[in-house]
């Protein structure tokens, strides 16, 4: 039987972005100094936030990639930050940032260990080469995420697209290696 319930924290989010204009990122340089853009090395610019604490990436195309920040919300709220900043500095945006999320990166603590050989064979799509990889790669179809368990019971769940969809899918995973009775419990 769980002790708890299983702990999850979201690490990143990685959201694009898109303002439908071209931007001039040598201007963006000049008025932003810390802004980091050195074409010969990458095509994009790097525009780092205090809070909430993320990088976005500005192409000169209107995209953008924010990456670094811990919710769905924060993410949005930084790409519009950003946005913000940049008109504040005197670059010309006609129009507000549609955000995307693309991927979330969470860590999990089951509370109890896994056991690995049994889950590798029980479980659908996964795949444990200990030589290779100390973790169960499982790959879930709905929602479409890669969990990656590890016999200490903590998890990493990747490729979700909304915090909803993490949640479920560590919701699933865990009700599942509990009714094939592959957790441990001290």
């Amino acid at each position: 039987m769980p002790l708890t319930k299983p702990v999850v924290e979201i690490v990143n989010v990685v959201a694009s972005a898109t303002i439908d204009q071209k931007l001039d990122l040598t201007k963006i340089q000049k008025k932003f100094p810390l802004v980091e853009y050195n074409p010969e090395l990458f095509p994009g610019a790097v525009f780092r936030l205090k809070s909430p604490k993320t990088s976005t990436l500005l192409f000169s195309t209107g995209k953008m990639v924010c990456t670094g920040s811990k919710s769905e919300a924060l993410a949005v709220k930084a790409v519009d930050l950003v946005v913000a900043e940049l008109r504040k500095g005197g670059i010309k945006i006609k129009k507000n940032a549609v955000t995307t999320v693309q991927n979330i990166v969470s860590s999990i603590n089951l509370g109890g260990r896994v056991h690995l050989e049994k889950a590798a064979r029980t479980l659908p799509r996964s795949m444990y080469e200990p030589e290779q990889f100390p973790g169960v790669i499982h790959r879930m179809l709905d929602p479409k995420v890669v969990i990656l368990i590890f016999a200490s019971g903590k998890l990493v769940c990747t490729g979700g697209k909304t915090e909803k969809d993490v949640y479920r899918s560590v919701h699933n995973l865990h009700s599942l290696l509990e009714e094939k009775d592959l957790m441990l419990y001290d």
